[in-house]
């Protein structure tokens, strides 16, 4: 019998104002999809073939596009694909501490370099009351308040990761939690090269599956307060051609090594209705319109408010020319010469006009989050 994973996935039909239910099937012999309307008992997309949904894509909470309609995947369909996928997609909760923010680039390489998926990532600063119930678990020991003060003195990045026995790995990666030990037993952890104590060690990872499910519902299924500054800014975004390549953090590195602050930053799954909105000023003006619109909905991308003195005008100097054939000519230095592919896949979005640096913010961290 051939081999396919059954999802149940749900669609929100904006016209309608309503969620849809659909049996979907991935067969992974051909790369092939089909789903089922399970409300109208009947074939809602017959079984074709569909290169841009990949296997790892495959797991609950995931976000697909499919022929424009943003599908969330809820639940298995099957005891086969519970079984099949449930250790391979096990997931855990990594916090970048306020401590290692500013090396935020270069953990998230490593963990694109060690074979682990983002599923979710958002930059958060914590209330001391949020921080409290997220270490409720430490109260009434001797170094409960200095954690909460240290917590709560920055920003963080909340992570939500992905890959085989996933809980033991990111452990394993991020080492022991004194970092004096780590250096001692593991010299290539996370914590060894970038932790200063006990408290300030860098990252955070979940030591558990039961917490490790209420650590990421704590940060991505509920809301946090808005930390976007929306002044001296403009809008960074990581295509999802460059996220699905593992060069997010490598993209990153790179903004903060030329001393940019990149204030806030979230993962993001756009509909073709926000990307034909946000890239409305392109309509008519530029040729690939329609596949530039396709691209930034293609899958996850990290939006980004980059700060800084003329932060529209300095930022796109970074970025470079729109097709990185010419960048690389001219201007090799630059994150298109260096990431992109082409003028469609060219890695990183910035503002174009001066003047949009603080709406294109605003759409991503105001618009799209109400």
């Amino acid at each position: 019998m051939e081999e396919r994973y059954a999802f149940i996935a749900e669609w929100y039909d904006a016209n309608a104002s309503l969620t849809r239910r659909y049996q979907f099937l991935y067969f992974p012999s051909d790369n092939a999809i089909e789903m089922y309307d399970i409300k109208n008992r009947r074939i809602f997309l017959k079984r074709s073939k569909f290169e841009a949904i990949k296997p790892e894509q495959l797991f609950i909470s995931s976000v697909i596009n499919v022929h424009s309609r943003q599908l969330t995947l809820v639940d298995y369909a099957d005891d086969f694909t519970r079984t099949k996928l449930t250790n391979r997609t096990e997931r855990t909760l990594a916090i970048i501490k306020p401590d290692a923010v500013s090396k935020m680039g270069t953990i998230l390489d490593i963990i694109a370099n060690e074979g682990f998926s983002l599923c979710h990532v958002k930059m958060v600063r914590l209330s001391r009351k949020a921080a409290a119930e997220f270490y409720a678990e430490h109260t009434g020991k001797h170094f409960f308040d200095q954690l909460l003060d240290f917590m709560t003195s920055g920003p963080a990045v909340a992570i939500e990761l992905m890959a085989p026995n996933c809980i033991r790995k990111w452990r394993q990666l991020i080492g022991p939690t004194n970092p004096a030990k780590a250096r001692e037993e593991s010299p290539g952890s996370i914590r060894a090269k970038f932790g200063t104590d006990g408290t300030r060690n860098a990252c955070h990872g979940s030591d558990s599956p039961s917490s490790a499910e209420r650590e990421i519902g704590f940060f991505f299924r509920r809301d946090h307060s808005n930390i976007a500054q929306f002044s001296n800014c403009t809008l960074g975004i990581i295509k999802p051609h460059a996220v699905a390549s593992g060069l997010g953090g490598k993209i990153i590195n790179e903004i903060q090594a030329k001393g940019f602050q990149i204030s806030v930053l979230e993962m993001f799954f756009l509909e073709r209705a926000n990307g034909d909105e946000f890239l409305e000023v392109y309509k008519g003006v530029v040729s690939e319109y329609t596949q530039m619109v396709a691209q930034l909905c293609s899958g996850p991308c990290i939006a980004m408010e980059i700060v800084a003195e003329n932060a529209p005008t300095e930022f796109r100097e970074i970025v470079g020319p729109s097709d990185p054939e010419i960048a690389r000519h001219l201007r090799p230095h630059t994150l298109r010469a260096m990431f992109g592919k082409d003028k469609i896949q060219n890695a990183v979005h910035c503002t174009d006009l001066p003047d949009d640096g603080v709406l294109e913010v605003e759409y991503f961290f105001r618009v799209l989050q109400n």
